[in-house]
């Protein structure tokens, strides 16, 4: 070791990576170190954590397209969950049971492209992960590989499905947890059905909601049970609670991103939209408003007009156009081309004027 006594000799590139074989040299003159969060940076789990810490609210939508997605990155969501939902307020099915994982990729890998602030959340789809702990574990890194997700959520307390979390967890993914009302298991529920209204239904949530931090959860959505029973699952717990008609006392909200903006209008989706969703606005009257009034227009022949025709040819362009379709024998198309120039020349010449006075 006498060359480590003679550092006047050693290179400034060996002198480097020296430095960095030295286990006293701090960790982040290793690895770089932590940055300091900026607004538009991805939201951490351990952003999270400090909000938690703080008594924060955390706020969590769905999403699963694009728009959708860039609306709560501007919006400054701090989770963006890309929920098997899908399959009834996107899909149109009556349940969340039938989507399958490629449909949920191609969620994924959307809402990726457009939520870039986010926490981002993929739901693991029925059937994907509850025979094996390998399938459960397979299935989520096919959600954070191939569909740009930071962390998994999975449904349900049984043992099987806290095991597949735990292994999730030692897999190296976030997992969150839910228990309460699992759309999932509406099958032995019989229907879409709240929990946790009795004694021994309210004692198995907080009970499962632990298990769950136990298997290495991160978080634990509440879904559909009282407001006493969530308050004492939040209390009992060291990681958040997301509500979603739990009541007030979660550590944070979810809401479905087409019922809080009363997208869906449609006698199909009343019997789908909760009674605790609170809607935001009426998008879903907006949207038949503007497609009544597009279709009225092209009706009437009023769209589009001059200021959205923007492609013009010049007079002498036009001429020449009529006279090659001439050539071509094509005299009525040679027309109507004739016909089509007088008519848009006809209808921008008042903007002209007016913009002139």
């Amino acid at each position: 070791m006498a060359f480590l006594t003679k550092p006047s000799k050693i290179s400034p590139l060996a002198r480097v990576c020296l430095s960095r074989c030295m286990s006293h040299v701090p960790e982040n003159t290793v690895y770089g170190g932590p940055t300091p969060q900026t607004a538009d940076r991805r939201v951490t789990l351990n952003q999270l954590k400090q909000k938690y810490k703080k008594g924060e609210p955390i706020t969590v939508v769905t999403a699963y397209d694009y728009p959708s997605a860039v609306h709560l990155d501007i919006a400054g969501i701090d989770i963006c969950l890309v929920g098997d939902s899908a399959s009834m307020v996107v899909h149109g099915h009556d349940t969340t049971l039938p989507i399958s994982l490629e449909e949920m990729l191609v969620h994924c890998r959307a809402v990726a492209r457009g939520a870039k602030r986010p926490l981002l959340v993929g739901d693991l789809p029925f059937g994907t992960y509850e025979t094996s702990t390998s399938r459960a574990v397979d299935t989520a890194v096919k959600v954070l590989r191939e569909g740009g997700m930071d962390a998994i959520k999975l449904e349900g307390g049984s043992p099987s499905r806290i095991t597949a979390a735990k292994a999730i967890v030692e897999a190296g993914i976030a997992v969150i947890g839910h228990v309460g009302l699992t759309p999932q298991a509406i099958s032995v529920l019989g229907g879409f059905r709240p929990q946790g209204k009795n004694v021994s239904s309210a004692i198995k949530v907080v009970e499962t909601a632990m298990a769950l931090q136990e298997a290495g959860c991160f978080s634990v959505v509440l879904e559909c049970v009282p407001a006493p029973v969530a308050a004492a699952a939040t209390s009992a717990l060291r990681i958040p609670t997301i509500g979603i008609g739990a009541g007030p006392f979660c550590s944070g909200q979810v809401l479905v991103y087409h019922d809080l903006l009363g997208m869906l209008q449609h006698p199909h989706h009343a019997k789908v939209t909760p009674k605790f969703c609170k809607q935001y606005a009426c998008v879903g009257d907006v949207i038949k408003k503007a497609l009544s009034e597009y279709k009225e227009e092209v009706n009437n022949g009023s769209f589009p007009g001059p200021s959205h025709t923007p492609y013009k040819m010049n007079p002498d362009d036009v001429n020449g156009f009529f006279n090659e379709l001439e050539k071509l024998g094509l005299n009525k198309a040679a027309s109507a081309a004739t016909a089509a120039a007088e008519k848009m020349n006809t209808a921008q010449r008042p903007d002209t004027e007016t913009s002139q006075k």
